[in-house]
């Protein structure tokens, strides 16, 4: 019960509440651009689909940790959700800065999310790491691709990519030296579609 209560909350946080960083941003003290209007749209729509992940982050860690009955793996998913937090909190001041918007779909992201995790969770604590790495693998690829679209003088938004980058590097690889399983060919492809038409309708919406 007490986990249910710990999602419930924490979905109704991600959701409706102004994230709060633990950490500073990578873009403190970095001087905003003087962007085109067709730059800061462009940089609005990549920062909207970075937080995105971020909702989908919480739901994930959230509904797994929710789910397993090994405490030191309960903790690690619960630090791995404060430092996605973190990454929320720095992409909704970068939306900000940029005069953008979350996604309106949040809640079904937020969603979709939990129900995967929930899913991979309730198979085995290994596969749920299995889940965690293949998620944070296809993540920092899609956020190296951002270091290659945002603009060039957006340096606080290309700051914030590359450390989010890196901390998804770094959350796959302890997954995987955790006893991640490599879930199969059909599963990563279905990710990757997944992903490909949550990210496509985020820049949108």
């Amino acid at each position: 019960m007490d986990s249910l209560l710990t999602a419930a909350e924490n979905a109704l946080r991600t959701l409706f509440a102004k994230p709060r960083a633990g950490a500073p941003t990578p873009a403190h003290g970095l001087a905003e651009p003087s962007l085109s209007p067709a730059d800061k749209r462009l940089a609005g729509a990549l920062m909207r689909v970075n937080h995105v992940g971020e909702v989908c982050a919480q739901a994930l860690y959230t509904a797994q940790a929710a789910v397993t009955r090994d405490a030191a793996l309960r903790a690690h998913l619960l630090e791995a959700a404060r430092e996605e937090t973190d990454h929320l909190a720095w992409t909704q001041q970068r939306l900000d800065a940029l005069s953008s918007r979350p996604s309106l779909l949040n809640p079904l992201w937020f969603t979709g999310a939990f129900a995967l995790g929930l899913v991979a969770a309730k198979i085995s604590d290994r596969a749920s790491l299995g889940f965690v790495a293949e998620t944070e693998k296809q993540v920092a690829a899609h956020l190296a691709s951002h270091l290659h679209r945002l603009p060039v003088q957006d340096v606080p938004s290309r700051a914030v990519v590359a450390r989010m980058k890196d901390d998804e590097e770094r959350h796959a690889a302890q997954a995987r030296a955790s006893g991640a399983v490599e879930l199969p060919f059909p599963a990563r492809a279905a990710m990757k579609v997944a992903a490909k038409v949550m990210t496509t309708t985020a820049h949108y919406l």
